[in-house]
């Protein structure tokens, strides 16, 4: 039978309240708080300990206040920048392509709830994990809900709540998000 942590990053229903998930959540809230009071040159140290995974060109391109639920599901490519503020609910696995730069206060979630109130009541949630390509721009106040893909050279406005995927190569703002125009026309 699997347990609370196998079926959580697999997206199907789990017990949130599960022990040995909060352990871990205990323990990144521990990494982040220390990433989030650590000089500079310590916190390449306190990344790798935290993600998933990290291209070591990355390390130093995270700007605190940095908050997540685990860490150990966030993978970061080469040259991604993370501004100040962002929160990442990492249940599922985040992916973030290389050189993508991410805004100010921006969230993202995997994290989902059920919608029947008594199904929530018994502590189940799940997950669905979020991807976004390479060379993507998203801008400050972000958000980005649960199983979305953003593809590459994407640029998301400010303020924006992506709720479904978006292609390659556009510019997407608005509440929710949705396309405007061609990234190579702007």
């Amino acid at each position: 039978m699997p347990t609370e942590l196998e079926k959580m990053r697999a997206g199907l229903p789990y017990n949130g309240a599960d022990l040995e998930l909060s352990e871990l959540r205990e323990a990144a809230l521990s990494l982040c708080a220390q990433l989030n009071g650590a000089a500079p040159e310590r916190r390449a140290e306190l990344l790798f300990s935290l993600m998933g995974s990290i291209h070591p060109g990355t390390a130093r391109s995270l700007v605190p206040p940095f908050h997540c639920d685990y860490g150990r599901h966030i993978h970061l490519g080469e040259g991604v920048f993370i501004n100040a503020g962002g929160i990442f609910l990492d249940v599922c696995d985040i992916r973030i392509g290389a050189r993508t730069l991410i805004g100010p206060g921006v969230h993202i979630y995997t994290a989902t709830h059920p919608l029947d109130a008594a199904v929530r009541r018994s502590g189940l949630e799940s997950g669905a994990p979020v991807h976004i390509g390479e060379d993507v721009w998203i801008g400050g106040g972000a958000i980005v809900c649960p199983g979305v893909q953003i593809g590459d050279r994407t640029v998301i406005g400010a303020g924006a709540v992506v709720t479904r995927s978006l292609p390659a190569d556009v510019v997407a703002a608005g509440n929710p998000a949705r396309v405007l125009k061609s990234a190579r026309d702007a």
